[in-house]
């Protein structure tokens, strides 16, 4: 089956960043903490000269006011990827309602959700 851009957008970009992520993975392994991988994920964005934003803050509005508190995206990548981080057991449904979230208030057409807590490396799209 083949699927368009419109079902899964920017696969192309994904596939790069799910295999920077791999690679990670396979030399660090699991157990660390999450800010370990996202310094090593920067190091491979930079050393691969792919445009990205780390804890990007983003504004939360509400009936037209900025609210005091916001929320900080592990990364943005290619301007238009959300990728965030973990490194626990399993990814879980309050994983995706906080990116499902991040995606709404970001625009973002994605966000990728990567675990590097268990043997093998988890990874899950989210499309609004």
């Amino acid at each position: 089956m083949n699927y368009s851009e419109k079902d899964y957008p920017l696969q192309k970009e994904s596939y790069e960043i799910i295999g920077i992520c791999m690679e990670v993975h396979r030399i660090l392994g699991k157990g660390l903490l999450e800010i370990v991988y996202k310094d090593a994920i920067e190091y491979e964005l930079k050393k691969r000269n792919i445009s990205y934003q780390r804890e990007k803050k983003y504004e939360v509005e509400y009936k037209g006011i900025i609210l005091p508190h916001y929320f900080y995206a592990d990364f943005i990548v290619f301007d238009k990827i959300i990728l965030e981080i973990k490194a626990q057991k399993g990814i879980v449904d309050e994983h995706y309602n906080w990116v499902i979230n991040y995606l709404a208030i970001s625009k973002c057409p994605l966000g990728l959700i990567v675990n590097f807590g268990d043997n093998s490396l988890i990874t899950k799209r989210v499309i609004l």
